[in-house]
């Protein structure tokens, strides 16, 4: 059975043009289907978990930006199924966001004729996941991320672009100037940064990104050699840079260079922890979450699949 899931709110313009399209497409080939749209955030994660549970979706396809596919994502992996059940499951996107890092990947564009037929005639990809592990009141929380999760000056940036859709509406340059504002703003936090058992950092940390896939940010390539299927998280640090760093940094943002800078710390592993006693705030794609003490991140090898045409 396929599922559906529908952002109406994330590229509103062409919603209905595209909704009539996908329900006229699946009624002509006779796919059987259920369809949900959200009505407020994080909406999507309790619809998968509902399509997944009472109505045995083995395919779900959303519609929407990476912040859609992340809560849906969520809800997949929250479903009472067996992990091996869940490694059946095959998701599907058709980027009607801001960003699209997680379709610039797969080279989904906002062509959404082209996305929904390459969804339709795709094979599944076995798919790694992302869980972040924190604790709020002494309660033990996870988030899961299909794309990257970000401290420092990411989450920043992401909380300053979102704030910029209210002036200059959905645009991916929203991310660059919210890169802009968040690297003058952010200063080191006190920490320590353990990779696989192995202490990296002891001192403060002003950036770091862990990658599942190569870009964040509107097509920002901070871990270029990142790889979903590889079962491990290609990553990127940075303590504390001086300003002459930072300018040097900016023209390598897009053209994945920008871990071959020497101030730029790049590792791979499967399990991240962060000790730190400060507030830490961190975006996983894009969405932002406040914490306070030690945050873990593990490497969920193949934990579903991702359906597309190559």
């Amino acid at each position: 059975m396929l599922g559906v899931i529908i952002n109406p709110k994330s590229g509103k313009k062409a919603y209905r043009m595209q909704r009539m399209y996908l329900w006229n497409l699946l009624r002509e080939r006779k796919i059987p289907y259920e369809f949900r749209v959200t009505k407020y955030a994080a909406h999507a994660t309790e619809l998968a978990r509902e399509l997944v549970e009472d109505f045995s979706c083995d395919e779900i396809l959303v519609i929407g930006g990476d912040g859609t596919l992340s809560e849906t994502l969520n809800g997949i992996m929250r479903a009472k199924i067996s992990a091996e059940q869940r490694r059946q499951i095959k998701l599907g996107l058709m980027p009607r966001g801001t960003g699209n890092d997680w379709g610039r990947y797969w080279n989904l564009t906002k062509n959404y004729r082209q996305a929904i037929e390459r969804f339709l005639s795709g094979e599944g990809h076995p798919l790694d996941v992302g869980c972040v592990t924190y604790w709020r009141n002494h309660i033990e929380h996870h988030r899961y991320f299909i794309n990257s999760v970000g401290f420092g000056v990411d989450p920043l940036c992401c909380q300053k672009a979102e704030k910029l859709k209210y002036y200059l509406g959905s645009h991916h340059v929203n991310y660059l100037f919210g890169l802009i504002g968040a690297v003058v703003q952010q200063k080191p936090i006190p920490m320590q940064l353990i990779v696989d058992g192995e202490v990296l950092v002891d001192e403060g940390l002003f950036t770091m990104n862990v990658g599942n896939g190569p870009f964040s940010g509107g097509g920002i390539r901070q871990n270029p050699e990142a790889d979903p299927q590889d079962g491990v998280f290609h990553a990127m640090f940075v303590c504390k840079p001086t300003l002459i760093q930072i300018i040097k940094a900016l023209p390598n943002l897009f053209n994945g260079k920008l871990t071959e800078l020497p101030f730029i710390h790049a590792y791979k592993g499967k399990d991240i922890r962060m000790e730190t006693d400060e507030h830490l705030m961190f975006e996983a794609d894009g969405i932002l979450h406040d914490v306070m003490g030690p945050t873990e991140i593990h490497c969920i090898h193949h934990a579903l699949q991702f359906k597309v045409k190559m």
